[in-house]
């Protein structure tokens, strides 16, 4: 299933996921660092959600107290316990 996910406090507005069975697919951010968010969403790609969260959460981004790892966590945690 397709999710859309609004992003709080960071360059990137958006995220969109797939979950499959819990496992985490074609995520796209929409604005933020091109380089590091490919590198972020390549990493993430097939792993388990719960995995996901578990390594992203609590990142932050300088002195910003969130980050886009960070926000995908929290978009993947929306879904898998809402």
């Amino acid at each position: 299933m397709r999710y859309q996910y609004r992003t709080k406090g960071t360059c990137a507005q958006e995220i969109a996921f797939d979950l499959d069975g819990g496992v985490v697919k074609n995520i796209e951010f929409s604005g933020g660092c091109a380089g590091n968010l490919i590198g972020i969403s390549t990493m993430a790609e097939g792993l388990p959600a719960e995995e996901v969260i578990e390594k992203l959460k609590g990142i932050r981004c300088g002195k910003k107290p969130t980050s886009c790892p960070d926000q995908l966590a929290n978009a993947l945690q929306e879904v898998v316990s809402p």
